[in-house]
């Protein structure tokens, strides 16, 4: 456990661990940041839209000046600076960070405390990936990732289509939440980094207990008196979920 305040953290993940749920959360105690998936590459114009970037001559931003509206936006008044990443989303991050420090390039850790100061990592991961998968593969056809909001950029207006059932994607995203697990943690035991860990399924069964975990992690304070927070999403799965469970699980068994 960090023994000082962070300036910054980082929830790290894959997708479908309630981790929209979980930002809003940690938004509403109000001394967490204001975290979002700012550093999401196909998101990124639409911030530097939404902040009003000056665009150079190809259409393009600088990068530092992108940095500087993501700390503005990110943090809440006490300082302190919260985003998302995802595992291909980290690589990418520190890549542009090098541009701007690049003295520092080839060492994540030193990149990002460059960046972002004193930094914590909070590692999301769900225990039913079966559940995880098919969530992800509904969300990828239906373009609709989360329902409810706190100012994110994407992901809230689906594309229309139907969603469908589909076994080898199911497949295809337990295998590569598996691959991403193991990366996060080869990553954080190459850097000696021991992140604070939540599981999907504690998150959703005590939201408070959760949101307190990490903020006393971070070193963040909140008197128990004032302490409480107010979810922002809405749950996605439904009865269709549970089917579409049962039914991978029953082929899988049954090949």
């Amino acid at each position: 456990m960090p023994t000082q305040r962070v300036n910054s953290y980082f929830v790290c993940g894959t997708p479908r661990t309630g981790s929209s749920l979980l930002l809003g959360l940690l938004e509403s105690t109000g001394v967490a940041g204001r975290p979002q998936a700012y550093f999401r590459s196909p998101d990124e114009s639409l911030w530097a839209d939404r902040w009003q970037l000056p665009r150079t001559a190809d259409g393009g931003f600088d990068y530092a000046d992108f940095l500087r509206a993501a700390l503005a936006a990110g943090r809440t008044d006490n300082g302190v600076f919260g985003a998302k990443l995802m595992w291909g989303t980290l690589e990418e991050l520190v890549a542009k960070l090098a541009t701007v420090h690049p003295a520092l390039d080839g060492n994540d850790v030193a990149l990002l405390e460059e960046a972002f100061g004193r930094t914590g990592f909070v590692f999301l991961r769900r225990d039913d990936v079966v559940a995880q998968a098919v969530s992800r593969l509904r969300a990828e056809q239906t373009g609709r990732w989360f329902v409810g909001g706190s100012g994110e950029i994407s992901g809230d207006a689906g594309n229309g289509q139907a969603p469908r059932f589909d076994a080898n994607g199911i497949s295809h995203y337990l295998e590569e939440t598996g691959e991403h697990n193991a990366a996060w943690e080869a990553w954080f035991a190459s850097y000696g980094i021991r992140p604070h860990v939540v599981r999907y399924e504690e998150l959703t069964d005590d939201m408070a207990a959760t949101t307190r975990g990490i903020l006393d992690f971070l070193g963040l304070q909140v008197p128990r008196d004032q302490f409480a927070v107010v979810p922002r999403h809405r749950r996605q799965a439904d009865e269709l979920n549970r089917q579409w469970i049962e039914r991978y699980r029953a082929e899988v068994a049954d090949a």
